[in-house]
């Protein structure tokens, strides 16, 4: 009988323990939800660097166009959400200036805008880039030409440590920083894709890896558009348009809205 007692005074105290400590047990309920809150979007070249050159447009022009519809778009449908430029005008911030504005913010996203270019004119379509070597030779010719602004600015050797955009060899000191978001940056460079081509109708080349240096130190998922080439004729015209401008930042914000609803914890 006694040894009956003290087993239901054990059982007792077992059930007790959830109630009395409860509060000290984590519970996912009790995290913190998260919340994109911020968002860098950076429109590539500027200013002294025209980027690159169709038969009429500049890409300079093309990617801010396109960057400050995406904001518009943003802060009329997403007012939760805070939207930083890199530049908002023909200025250009260098090409480590950019992640270190997202950085400084503690941004939770960054995306840069930019427009391609071939000597094959036949070339066209979109892609979208997140930092990684897959396939580096393939894509080192848009790698270089896009790194290749740094040469545009002074002390560009001491600025940059050494890092000669032009030399394969260099990339072999990219620390893959990104590592720990790449996850989250190839669902938002396939959902971008996805936008572009099942909703705008344009021709995807996919999702790409690059070592591009503005994705190399961004302390967040990170992208880079390629709107379309501006050497295709048929692309180019289609991106000075208003209308096809129109399209493609509509196309960059439903995947920037798809992205962040599939990401934050409800």
């Amino acid at each position: 009988m006694e040894r009956f007692n003290n087993k239901k005074i054990l059982l007792s105290f077992l059930i007790t323990i959830p109630f009395l400590f409860g509060g000290f047990i984590p519970n996912e309920t009790m995290m913190p939800a998260f919340r994109m809150k911020k968002i860098v979007l950076d429109a590539g070249h500027g200013g002294s660097d025209p980027g690159n050159i169709g038969s009429k447009a500049r890409e300079k022009d093309i990617n801010l166009a396109v960057t400050l519809l995406v904001g518009k778009y943003i802060n009329e449908n997403m007012p939760d959400v805070e939207v930083i430029y890199t530049r908002k005008d023909d200025s250009f911030p260098t090409l480590k200036k950019r992640p270190e504005i997202a950085n400084t913010n503690k941004a939770d996203l960054f995306v840069s805008i930019h427009s391609n270019s071939a000597p094959n004119r036949s070339a066209f379509g979109t892609e979208t880039f997140v930092m990684g070597t897959k396939h580096f030779e393939a894509n080192f010719d848009i790698v270089k030409r896009e790194n290749s602004v740094i040469l545009l600015e002074e002390n560009y050797k001491e600025e940059y440590e050494g890092f000669d955009p032009t030399s394969p060899e260099s990339y072999m000191l990219f620390n893959l920083t990104q590592k720990g978001f790449i996850g989250n940056s190839l669902s938002l460079a396939e959902q971008v894709e996805t936008q572009f081509r099942d909703r705008v109708g344009r021709k995807s080349r996919g999702v790409k890896q690059g070592p591009f240096y503005v994705l190399w130190t961004p302390s967040m998922p990170s992208v880079l558009i390629e709107l379309g080439f501006l050497s295709n004729s048929s692309e180019e015209q289609f991106l000075m348009s208003k209308q096809g401008q129109e399209y493609m930042a509509s196309a960059i914000f439903r995947a920037i809205r798809d992205y962040k609803n599939s990401i934050e914890v409800n």
